[in-house]
């Protein structure tokens, strides 16, 4: 089993509950020494909590899988999502590219294109960055450890005195029942006010998310304009999603 295949089976594992390392041990085919190493990288970025003998769930409820290994998840379909999306932003449009893994897929889809960006996380800003074309800026204040995202004042200040033509937004979990949630406070407030700032609004979300809740609430469909996804979500899920309004663009599942 792969590191980051057996690192998100330990976390799977333990968000029910207590797990020893022999149960980890039996689960993923490793070693103890592998699992402990895996435990105290795991713990170091918060997606659980070491205890002895073992591990248990984070306290609060939200994503705990670490950017490095949402990244690697449903890569293809994360492209063809985000070709999609840039489809959507026209040139010389004022854009808001949000953080997280799907978002830094669309940023890599508008690197070289003539527009004006804010970047959400250095990872997005990076990609925008990659190729000559887009005017990329960032908001002050402080990183996130782990998935490089602004949070606070300055993430909230930049994007309050910004004006979007189109702001591309991620989440995750997306239900029609409980709306767009995120794990972290700070970071549903920063879209809030993207949604605010923004004439446009396109979510871009693989179908998984849609089955999810998280711990904060920052939209519901009905707040956003467009919500790109692949044709694999369930038939009863797109029906809700239309009915709140919203434009479905569906892409291939790969």
């Amino acid at each position: 089993m792969q590191r980051s295949e057996r690192q998100r089976s330990i976390i799977r594992a333990v968000e029910s509950g207590r797990r020893t390392i022999d149960d980890l041990c039996t689960l993923t085919g490793a070693s103890a020494i592998t699992v402990r190493r895996d435990l105290a990288e795991l713990a170091e970025v918060g997606a659980l909590a070491r205890v002895r003998g073992g591990a248990e769930p984070v306290a609060h409820r939200g994503s705990g899988f670490p950017f490095s290994l949402r990244a690697g998840e449903h890569g293809d379909d994360k492209a063809a999502l985000a070709a999609a999306a840039a489809a959507l932003v026209p040139d010389d449009a004022s854009v808001l590219v949000d953080n997280g893994t799907t978002a830094v897929a669309v940023a890599r889809a508008l690197a070289g294109r003539r527009i004006r960006a804010l970047a959400l996380s250095l990872h997005a800003a990076a990609a925008l960055g990659a190729r000559p074309g887009a005017e990329v800026r960032v908001p002050g204040g402080t990183i996130v450890h782990d998935d490089l995202s602004f949070a606070g004042v300055g993430a909230l200040q930049a994007v309050r005195e910004t004006r979007f033509d189109v702001a591309i937004l991620g989440a995750c979990a997306a239900s029609p029942e409980s709306g767009l949630t995120v794990a972290g406070w700070d970071d549903a407030q920063v879209k809030r006010e993207a949604i605010a700032a923004s004439r446009r609004v396109v979510l871009v979300v693989t179908p998984d998310k849609l089955a999810r809740t998280s711990a904060h609430r920052f939209a519901t469909f009905a707040d956003v304009d467009a919500v790109v996804t692949t044709d694999a979500v369930p038939a009863d899920v797109l029906h809700a999603i239309r009915a709140l309004r919203p434009e479905v663009v569906l892409v291939p599942s790969a």
